[in-house]
């Protein structure tokens, strides 16, 4: 290895030993199961990744969709990859006073009784009586890195975010995974009000 790769390694290293996490900003998007891609985009659609997230596995689709709601509706949405069990619209708060939803806010995956949207697509439309979510923060985390962290899954911690508006996120979900890339997930609203742009790092605190 290099000196300046061993540096740059060192520096990766104390990351998360000081209990510093990078900081993400999450647009609007969807993820459908296979029965709602094929009523959106015709019988055996599949996802065309455009490019990778940084959680391993997940991909931003070439694919796009439009989502309606009682007052507004959101035009050229993004669709994430891959397909899942549920389908899933994550949405900031500013969208829903847009679009006129009353989205709750969940933990990724629990859409039971949430808010009801429209999803239009080439080939079709979907009219979903749930699924519209505003996303909790929340932080992936490996274990070994947990384990550094003194953090657990599923575990509530806080987290400053360092930026010219210091501010502190509370409640927010440990999520850990051996799948996981180290991030904290936040909307465009939180990170508008935080002045999130950027890398930006954000401290746990237990």
């Amino acid at each position: 290895m290099e000196p300046m790769e061993k540096v740059i390694q060192m520096v990766l290293d104390a990351i998360p030993r000081a209990g510093l996490v990078e900081v993400e900003v999450s647009a609007r998007h969807v993820h459908l199961t296979q029965e709602d891609l094929d009523v959106l985009f015709g019988k055996g659609a599949k996802l065309t990744p455009k490019r990778p997230l940084s959680q391993p596995g997940q991909f931003l689709s070439e694919e796009r969709v439009t989502l309606i709601g009682p007052k507004g509706k959101k035009e050229r949405t993004a669709v994430l990859g891959p397909i899942r069990p549920a389908t899933q619209i994550e949405l900031s708060k500013s969208d829903c006073v847009d679009l006129g939803v009353k989205a709750p806010i969940r933990e990724s995956g629990d859409v039971k009784g949430s808010a009801p949207i429209t999803i239009v697509g080439p080939c079709g439309t979907l009219e979903c009586t749930e699924g519209a979510i505003i996303a909790k923060e929340h932080v992936h985390l490996t274990p070994d890195v947990a384990q550094i962290m003194g953090v657990v899954d599923k575990q509530r911690v806080s987290v400053e975010v360092f930026t010219d508006r210091p501010v502190v996120f509370k409640d927010v979900i440990v999520r850990v995974s051996k799948t996981s890339s180290c991030r904290m997930h936040i909307d465009f609203d939180e990170a508008n009000a935080a002045f999130v742009s950027g890398f930006t790092l954000g401290k746990i605190i237990k």
